[in-house]
């Protein structure tokens, strides 16, 4: 076999089935099994390999036979001088196996014929299995494919690499398609490849639809922005493809209007859903509703377009009487009682209507409709504030769980930090000093009288040298105390010694006195000061005295004592003529 045109014809059809090139040689080896099985004829319980060497391009078959000693069927036994002929050296015991090796050559065209076939089957299979892996995450979603075929029983159409027939009940009323149409799926379920007993499954892996609730459900999806963000939910569905359709809805937050959002300014929301709802003669209606909790409210809101007078509900029995006008009957039942059966497939409740006259007829007392909307809107402001305590204590409840954690990791935090500190107060094993602790020394046994001290052998004498000892020394300090204080008397500076002499200061004083003497008589008369000058003339202010220190020692004082006494002893024998200095006493200068 050409290992190239081999490797080739295995790439393409992996890119032809979209398929592993493993599971392409593994779907070739069980078909290359079967039809060796069939080509031996002896039943389907022969045990046969099939080894591929993609890289040589080798296809090996061989039947497997037991080695026993006694032969019971030789389709699956082989005795042991079978085995071991023709061979040198027993090979094989009893309870080997034994393969017999059939070179492809050997095969006839009908077993060629049936591994086609069988390999076709299995690739088959093998497709199924993948188609399974692959969209088994898809449930629920919405797919576009092209119609590859279309009839009046069905329309195949062809998504990725797989084909899906959807039957008349799949299809939305009278709709019709044509080859090559774009159409949209809901891709319902996907089956496993194996059936309930294990054998594989033929039947369609892959079911979708486009009458489900779930197919409109992905429409509002896709169309309405808030109900794609979450804003408006959609609480149930309730639908007949093609008839009718019935959508509760309800809105998160209180300035958004739930049916208007879906609805649109002038219906273009709505529409844009309708116009994919089918092609056909007839459309498919969509009631959107507001959803309440208040079964009453949302019943009424259920049987639209008829208008709900009063009501009477049995929640035990699932039951309720809906009074309206009369002649709303065929109104309240709808196209095909399409709108009677809708209302009760979305509230899950049984609905009888009951005109007005006849109620008044049969004496039947009704809730009137406010009453349960009074109703509803205190169900409604209770459970706010349900909500509203609900939310308090789980917040309170919060914050006293993180106050909890707070003070447990500052404790933590604090015990960490004593643990740190008190770790680093403690002395390394390095810092702490080795402690040698060495015994006493023994006393020694040979110690002599003559050796003793003087104390031991005298107390009192050696007493009274001590404290004759203590006295010399304290007389000593004191001597040293007294010498330092007159070291530093003598150390302080004195009064400053002059070295003028008497004869000088007579010399100085005759000098000052002639001197006085002649400025007097050289200064004129002062003028006389008015009273006005003497008023405005300040009154001069003390004179602060000015420290003076003394010029002569208490020696040369007393030297110059003594010599002013011997001078004025003198002065007693001494006249002094003074009438020459009379003129300077004149007052106009003259004798």
């Amino acid at each position: 076999m050409d290992a190239k045109k081999f490797i080739d014809a295995v790439s393409e059809l992996s890119e032809t089935k979209g398929l592993s090139r493993e599971a392409i040689i593994l779907a070739l080896e069980e078909a290359m099994k079967r039809a060796y099985i069939k080509y031996l004829g002896g039943g389907d319980d022969a045990i046969v390999t099939c080894t591929i060497d993609e890289a040589a391009g080798k296809i090996e078959l061989a039947q497997i036979k037991k080695v026993v000693e006694e032969v019971q069927d030789d389709y699956l036994e082989i005795s042991v001088e079978d085995a071991n002929e023709g061979k040198k050296k027993a090979k094989y015991k009893v309870g080997d196996d034994y393969a017999i090796v059939c070179p492809i050559e050997d095969l006839s065209k009908v077993t060629a014929m049936a591994v086609k076939n069988n390999l076709r089957q299995r690739l088959s299979e093998a497709e199924r299995s993948m188609l399974y892996e692959i969209y088994k995450d898809h449930i629920g979603e919405m797919m576009t494919g092209i119609v590859e075929k279309a009839d009046e029983r069905s329309v195949t159409v062809r998504i990725d690499r797989t084909s899906i027939e959807l039957s008349r009940k799949e299809l939305i009323g009278d709709e019709y398609f044509r080859v090559g149409d774009p159409i949209k799926v809901y891709i319902q379920e996907v089956k496993s490849t194996e059936s309930a007993d294990g054998r594989p499954s033929r039947g369609p892996q892959i079911q979708a639809t486009r009458s489900s609730e779930g197919f409109l459900k992905r429409l509002f999806e896709e169309e309405i922005h808030e109900i794609y963000d979450g804003t408006v939910v959609i609480k149930a569905i309730a639908r007949q493809a093609g008839v009718r359709s019935k959508v509760a809805v309800a809105s998160l937050n209180e300035d958004v209007d739930a049916t208007g959002a879906c609805i649109g300014q002038g219906g273009n929301r709505i529409q844009k859903i309708v116009s994919q709802l089918g092609n056909g003669k007839s459309k498919e209606k969509i009631d959107v509703i507001n959803y309440s909790p208040n079964i009453g409210v949302f019943m009424i809101e259920a049987i639209r377009p008829a208008v709900a007078l009063g009501l009477n509900i049995e929640e035990d029995d699932k039951f309720a009487e809906v009074l309206i006008e009369d002649g709303s009957i065929p109104l309240a039942l709808g196209k095909f009682k399409s709108n009677l059966a809708l209302a009760k497939k979305i509230t899950g409740y049984d609905i009888d209507f009951v005109e007005k006259s006849k109620a008044e007829e049969l004496g039947l007392i009704f809730t009137p409709v406010e009453e349960w909307k009074n109703k509803a809107e205190e169900e409604k402001k209770e459970a706010e504030r349900l909500a509203y305590i609900a939310k308090q204590q789980e917040e309170a409840a919060k914050r006293e769980a993180e106050l909890r954690a707070k003070e447990e990791a500052e404790k933590a935090a604090k015990a960490l930090e004593e643990a740190q500190k008190a770790e680093e107060e403690k002395p390394s094993e390095e810092e702490m000093p080795e402690v040698v602790i060495k015994p006493a020394p023994a006393p020694k046994a040979d110690v002599r009288p003559e050796e003793f001290p003087a104390s031991a052998v005298n107390p009192a004498a050696a007493a009274l040298a001590a404290e004759k000892a203590a006295r010399e020394a304290r007389k000593a300090e004191e001597a040293r105390k007294a010498d330092e204080a007159r070291k530093a008397e003598e150390e302080k500076p004195t009064s400053v010694a002059t070295t003028t002499t008497l004869e000088d200061l007579e010399r100085e004083l005759e000098k000052a006195k002639e001197k006085k003497t002649t400025s007097s008589a050289k200064t004129k008369r002062p003028r006389k000061i008015t009273e006005e000058e003497v008023a405005k003339t300040p009154t001069p202010t003390a004179t602060p005295a000015v420290p003076t220190m003394p010029v002569y020692t208490e020696e040369e004082l007393s030297q110059i004592e003594s010599e002013e006494a011997e001078a004025f002893d003198e002065a007693d024998d001494y006249e002094e003529d003074y009438s020459d200095y009379d003129d300077y006493y004149d007052d106009d200068g003259r004798n």
